[in-house]
């Protein structure tokens, strides 16, 4: 990385950490504002938006980007209209800032609480979808933290012409220069130097595929908060209702296939294998599904392709599906603490104790009985927006909303008192 790169990150670190001192005290009507006027700004820019959208969707293009990424990257009027209700939906939410967590008085009379407060500053580096570039910097701003925002290459010009104008809206209705920064580099080295930039960012949240989390497993020295990264099951039990079990999958794996809570694998008990993958598999196939199944899912089904190994830790990100026949319940769960990623499983059961012992027993952030891992999203759990999709254990998992963009501090009220 050239020292003028660096000489730029440094300084907008410096920026954001001024900017966070001041957010952390602002008030909520101040914060409220801000986002209101960057929702307006995002849908006056519109045309800008498109126009620099079109550059990134032919750039995608010509660089041979998947059907899944070029639609990850598209934007239009609607998810635009979107982009700017969610802001507008975050300044209604409660302000998490200064919520009172509990105090209990000790016997000596010392008063002892815990409130809310913001992290700081956070850094954020995601891939493919703009929409990340306002709904992280709104919520940030709600939970009074400023945020440095490094997106992906292929989404470079759609993210500078959001980036400026919802961060000129900020300023304008009076928070701090800095509180909403991109990094506006293609040199992958930024991104790698944000990891390790320790005096500025509190905490870094990456969003992306796999190379992103070994790249942030390998550099990353500033605390992390991993996301994302969604290897999701479903699972058809020997008591499912199979006509409850088809439109689940057929949701889960077409609806958005490109998102990270989309499943990649579906697991049949091999008592139903015979009745329903035929019929899953043909309904599938019929919306432009690619199923790669094991040997026994290629006896029920002749003519599909079958699965490698290196399939069942694959996330697809696109409308491609693993199937593979399960002796039991118990080998359903043990492939899905195997391959999985820690995001969203579900199980399809009539049975209340396969249905107990399977959310008790896989390990993830959203276990689900009868519904389709298309619902592990921040506003579909009643939060509002969310930055990502936590698959840690640590200090947040699942839908990382405002409550989870705070820490804490303890605050103790005396009276003259010495210990």
């Amino acid at each position: 990385m050239n020292d003028q790169l660096r000489e730029r990150l440094l300084h907008q670190g410096r920026m954001a950490k001024l900017a966070a001192r001041e957010l952390a005290v602002a008030p909520t009507t101040l914060k409220n504002q801000a986002l209101l006027d960057m929702a307006d700004a995002l849908v006056a820019g519109t045309e800008e938006i498109l126009a620099a959208n079109r550059v990134d969707l032919e750039q995608g293009e010509k660089a041979g980007l998947t059907s899944a990424l070029l639609e990850r990257l598209m934007l239009n009027k609607k998810r635009i209209e979107d982009m700017a209700k969610g802001l507008r939906e975050i300044a209604a939410l409660p302000d998490p800032v200064g919520q009172v967590l509990g105090i209990t008085r000790r016997p000596n009379g010392l008063e002892v609480g815990r409130v809310r407060t913001p992290i700081g500053v956070i850094g954020i580096i995601y891939e493919s979808r703009p929409n990340v570039t306002a709904d992280a910097a709104a919520l940030c701003v709600k939970a009074g933290n400023s945020i440095l925002l490094r997106g992906g290459e292929e989404a470079l010009n759609s993210n500078r012409a959001i980036a400026r104008l919802i961060a000129d809206a900020a300023t304008r209705a009076g928070l701090p220069e800095g509180a909403i920064q991109l990094v506006d580099s293609e040199d992958r080295e930024a991104a790698v130097f944000m990891m390790k930039m320790n005096d500025y960012i509190d905490v870094l949240i990456p969003r992306g595929g796999k190379g992103l989390k070994q790249a942030v497993i390998e550099n990353a020295t500033v605390p992390v908060i991993m996301t994302g990264m969604g290897n999701c099951h479903v699972y058809v039990d020997e008591y499912a209702d199979l006509d409850k079990a088809l439109p689940i999958i057929i949701n889960a794996k077409v609806q958005r296939p490109s998102v990270c809570n989309a499943a990649e694998t579906l697991l049949v008990h091999q008592a139903v294998a015979e009745e329903f993958l035929p019929r899953a598999i043909a309904e599938l196939q019929k919306a432009g599904v690619e199923i790669r199944g094991c040997q026994r899912t290629c006896q029920i089904v002749p003519g599909i392709k079958e699965a490698q190994e290196s399939d069942w830790d694959e996330e697809y990100l696109d409308l491609i599906l693993a199937v593979r026949v399960v002796d039991s319940l118990e080998a359903a769960i043990d492939h899905i603490n195997t391959h999985g990623t820690g995001h969203s499983e579900a199980i399809v059961s009539e049975n209340y104790s396969h249905v107990r012992r399977f959310l008790a027993a896989v390990d993830a952030a959203a276990v689900y009985a009868n519904a389709s891992t298309r619902f592990t999203d921040g506003g579909e759990f009643g939060f509002g927006a969310e930055i990502g999709i936590s698959t840690q254990k640590l200090h947040a998992r699942g839908p990382m909303g405002l409550a989870e963009l705070t820490t804490t501090k303890f605050i103790i009220y005396g009276d003259g008192h010495i210990r």
